[in-house]
């Protein structure tokens, strides 16, 4: 995370935590299967995408901390602009980092991305395993010790295999970690038997009812998720309308036990 970046941390620690996780297609927007194809030189110059952005910075000021998939960090496809930043200071969160995971030349980049109100106390990067190099996670601690808050940002592979040996290198990253929260876009539901391995091996908990975030324009999937432990308690979970990618924001409103200490 940039030095400059850094400002003084929250005078008081909330009791909640408003959370928010969207892959963002690096600015683009796809509003039905037909666009894939037609609107397919748009994905690799940066026509509409600072609009798009700006449209959803405009949502984020709401929300104490932001995942983020498919944010380019600068290349051709998105003006050379590294999009985590850009929200970052869009929406006047002090603290950003992003994870930069894939590049293709000059032509597209890809990361994942943390936005937050509170100053992390811990960032760590780390690959994740597959046949194809680039995924990671994002991981990051607020607080110290037991009592802190765990975050892990992931975006996971399309292939059943690959994304089980993500899932479980994710399950080693959050075992002993009582208090933790995994946002992103898994590319599976919720009852998958990567996601129940998860569940077993860690204190994270299934969502009752997940609300569908993908395709965008007629979401069927719920593929994209915010998962947390059970010390934590979901208030409210559900998406956005379509503004940008060809998935649905997903957010959630998460109530704090009085033992995490933030910092």
């Amino acid at each position: 995370m940039p030095a400059d970046q850094a400002l003084a941390p929250l005078s008081a620690e909330p009791t909640r935590l408003r959370v928010l996780s969207c892959n963002i297609l690096a600015g683009g927007s796809v509003r039905n299967y037909r666009e894939y194809v037609t609107h397919s030189w748009k994905h690799v110059v940066p026509v509409g995408k600072r609009a798009n952005l700006d449209g959803l910075a405009g949502l984020l000021g709401d929300y104490d901390m932001v995942a983020l998939q498919e944010a380019d960090f600068g290349s051709l496809r998105s003006g050379f602009l590294n999009q985590t930043q850009y929200l970052a200071e869009a929406a006047g969160f002090p603290y950003w980092t992003h994870q930069p995971n894939r590049r293709m030349a000059k032509v597209a980049t890809s990361s994942n991305g943390l936005l937050a109100r509170l100053r992390p106390s811990e960032i760590i990067d780390y690959p994740l395993p597959g046949r194809i190099r680039g995924r990671g996670a994002l991981w990051a601690r607020f607080g110290d010790g037991r009592d802190s808050l765990v975050v892990v940002v992931a975006h996971l592979s399309l292939g059943p295999s690959a994304r089980a040996a993500q899932l479980g290198y994710i399950t080693e990253l959050l075992e002993g970690h009582p208090n933790a929260v995994l946002m992103g876009d898994l590319n599976t539901p919720i009852e998958s038997p990567e996601l129940r391995n998860l569940f077993a091996r860690t204190a994270l908990v299934a969502p009752d009812t997940p609300p569908p975030t993908f395709p965008s324009w007629a979401p069927k999937r719920a593929i994209d998720h915010i998962l947390v432990s059970h010390t934590l308690e979901v208030e409210d979970l559900r998406t956005l309308p379509h503004l940008v990618s060809d998935h649905l924001p997903i957010t959630a409103t998460l109530k704090l036990p009085p033992s995490i200490v933030l910092g």
